[in-house]
């Protein structure tokens, strides 16, 4: 089985860190508001990838992290750590404590996979449940030389990881070329990224560190949480590619100047969905959620085969004439199945029955053959 890994920028022959055993991480959601079809196409790839490997035979073990804390609201902007907790915000917003907020939408989006058909993942574990391990890394960073502290932040000195920007091409180099960066006051180099952040006095999320009365910054959580339950190397890293960077660059250098080891071996990353040409986002109301597909008569199935049937790595563009013709596929396939079913055979028995009246090995041998050249 070969996958892009962009990393490398290649194609790559999977090869296990522990034999017959394959370790996934995938970057889940930030709990805030419901998870749109954007999310959903991400999320999606992961379980394809998950359900293939056991299909051959792997021992499959998956993480999916819930974000409750730390993700602020500027995080396109520069190293994402500046702006309002967006969990925060939204309690702010609908008059409701940050825990009632994330595990009403925790538990929205949990609901969305079992509609999708997505397999759940092995845990969930919460970015609120782990800031004691991320205290450790940290304190670790800091003792290594790659992370300072001022005025109670704690900030990851960029410049100490001699490959910082090689899964994005962002290195400092390129960054630095027509950069326009709000810096931080407190940091060294405006790349620098936050580990942890000294709370204002209204802020609801804090908790006691050996710096500040305070809170993680976003990329620090998946460091801890992906360590905690897979071990310092991962096979898989899965994610949209809007995660690329700055999270998952910034996963890259403090994860392996903790551990001195290789983080993960292969990353893979979802293109985005468009409309009308132009990425999915709430200003351009162009944002769908799987209630919004339901209410126009399409089904979380048909939606999950528009979205198998176009490559991951390939942007898709959603409309509802697509989504139209992917309920007409979806339709002859079940329309196969029931005919098989009604002339008294169970489907299994009848697929039997129908491979020995014709050759249909030469189907699930391409099948393989595609799957294994990148999914």
């Amino acid at each position: 089985m070969k996958i892009y890994n962009t990393l490398t920028k290649q194609k790559e022959l999977f090869e296990p860190t522990n034999p017959g055993k394959a370790s996934m991480y995938t970057c889940g959601p930030t709990v805030y508001g419901f998870v749109h079809v954007g999310n959903i196409r991400s999320y999606l790839f992961a379980d394809t990838l998950r359900r293939y490997l056991a299909y051959q035979g792997y021992e499959v073990k998956m993480i999916k992290n819930v974000t409750d804390v730390g993700h602020l609201t500027e995080d396109d902007l520069a190293q994402g750590d500046s702006g309002e907790d967006k969990v925060a915000k939204a309690a702010k917003k609908e008059k409701k404590t940050p825990e009632e907020i994330a595990r009403f939408y925790e538990a929205d989006f949990k609901e969305v996979e079992k509609e999708m058909n997505i397999l759940p993942a092995h845990y969930f574990p919460r970015a609120t449940a782990h800031v004691g391990q991320m205290i450790k890394i940290i304190e670790k960073l800091l003792e290594k030389g790659h992370a300072y502290e001022v005025n109670g932040n704690v900030f990851f000195d960029v410049t100490s990881f001699a490959d910082y920007g090689k899964l994005s091409g962002n290195t400092l180099e390129n960054l630095k070329v027509g950069a326009r960066v709000e810096e931080h006051p407190d940091k060294k180099n405006p790349w620098d990224f936050a580990l942890w952040i000294n709370a204002p006095k209204e802020h609801v999320l804090k908790w006691e560190s050996p710096w500040s009365l305070g809170y993680p910054g976003w990329h620090i959580e998946c460091s801890a949480m992906s360590t905690e339950y897979l071990g310092n190397t991962i096979d898989f890293h899965t994610g949209g590619e809007d995660n690329i960077f700055p999270h998952h660059e910034a996963e890259i250098a403090q994860t392996e100047c903790y551990t001195g080891q290789k983080f993960v071996k292969y990353w893979l990353h979802a293109r985005h969905l468009l409309m009308g040409g132009e990425k999915m986002s709430k200003s351009k109301g162009n944002l769908f959620t799987l209630p919004d597909i339901k209410e126009k008569g399409f089904s979380p199935m048909d939606l999950r085969t528009l979205f198998l049937s176009s490559h991951y790595r390939s942007q898709l563009d959603f409309s509802w004439e697509s989504l139209e013709q992917a309920h007409k596929n979806l339709q002859k396939i079940n329309d196969f199945v029931l005919e098989l079913e009604l002339n008294g055979k169970k489907f299994e028995q009848a697929l039997g029955s129908l491979a020995q009246s014709m050759d249909i090995s030469g189907y699930e041998k391409r099948f393989g053959e595609a799957m294994d050249d990148d999914l």
